[in-house]
């Protein structure tokens, strides 16, 4: 353990954000938490993409993009790991991992930017979480902010002819998270890893913003408990669970093979061929957006980590991915 903190810059509102300094705090890792605001804005320029969080490290290196930032604290710092110990887990959190980072955060964008009444509180929230003080200059930031924002919707596929798509699978994903809950806490053992960090990173804002808030106490009252305990793990003592993972693994895999990975696939297609949007059917209705090279990347990343994995691993954790519907995307051999 360094004594030299890492310097987390992020912001509330950033599910990226507080899914890094979950991790940092269940790591027991020296940190101090820094809201982005005018005096600090600049160290944002300091990463190659300006975007949050951004953490300098105690060397005073600056970093950002969660997954490499969780990875490399994996490799720093030997204590209290996120990244199970079996291969087969450790692919499967990953994969978790990223669905949660691609796909929920379209949950977190929809109902922050599609109602009016999320619109109006949750720019001002952000704007409030800026300055923290001059009601003048927050509105005006908070109304430039809004504009800005539901400007971008269609650019990350929230627009209203997906949102019935992106409420039905919200609904199917929070009823899965609350049977799990009721159960047991985490998916690999009783510590938790990188997925359910990254889960809580994007449903952490779900529990905050007003319309979605109303929603999942309604349907998954528990699984709001649990995301606030989520929050801070630091006193979670536990262990990777050996053999097979709990049965939330299995239905967040169906949730991948149904919706996730047809609609990283569907992207990669359309950016191979140099085409400037796609479509496709998922559960809820008819998707369209425009085509995204990042998650072409995204899906290149799985199944690369799927190809290194040992031949013993792929063949234990074959028969779970075949029949969650993963598997064909996973080894590029996709109707």
């Amino acid at each position: 353990m360094t004594a030299t903190p890492y310097r987390i810059l992020g912001a509330l509102g950033s599910p990226y954000s507080l899914k890094m300094r979950a991790v940092m705090r269940y790591r027991r890792l020296p940190h101090v938490w820094i809201q982005l605001d005018p005096d600090n804005d600049f160290e944002r320029t300091r990463v190659k993409a300006p975007v949050i969080p951004v953490i300098q490290y105690p060397d005073g290196g600056y970093h950002n993009d969660s997954t490499p930032m969780i990875y490399d604290l994996e490799r720093r710092h030997a204590e209290r790991p996120v990244v199970p110990a079996d291969a087969g887990d450790a692919f499967l959190s990953f994969l978790l991992e990223d669905m949660a980072d691609e796909w929920g955060t379209k949950f977190m964008f929809h109902y922050r930017w599609f109602a009016e009444r999320d619109q109006k509180q949750m720019s001002e929230w952000l704007a409030y979480d800026r300055f923290r003080g001059g009601e003048a200059r927050i509105r005006q930031f908070a109304a430039a902010f809004r504009e800005r924002q539901v400007g971008r919707m269609a650019i990350v596929g929230c627009t209203p002819e997906n949102a019935p798509v992106i409420e039905h699978t919200l609904r199917r994903l929070a009823a899965i998270l609350e049977r799990h809950v009721l159960t047991e806490p985490y998916f690999f053992g009783t510590c938790p890893s990188l997925a359910e960090f990254a889960w809580y990173g994007q449903l952490s804002q779900l529990i905050v913003d007003p319309t979605p808030n109303d929603l999942m106490r309604e349907i998954a009252p528990f699984t709001v408990r649990w995301l606030m305990q989520m929050d801070d793990a630091s006193g979670v003592e536990g262990e990777w669970r050996p053999g097979t993972p709990a049965a939330v693994v299995d239905d967040l895999l169906a949730f991948a093979g149904d919706i996730y990975l047809p609609f990283l696939a569907a992207n990669a297609r359309a950016v191979a061929a140099g085409e400037p949007d796609f479509a496709l059917d998922l559960p809820g209705g008819r998707w369209s957006q425009g085509s995204f090279k990042y998650q072409a990347k995204c899906l290149e990343a799985l199944r690369q980590a799927w190809a290194a994995l040992p031949s013993e691993t792929q063949g234990s954790l074959g028969p779970l991915l075949d029949r969650t519907g993963c598997l064909p995307f996973l080894a590029g051999d996709e109707a």
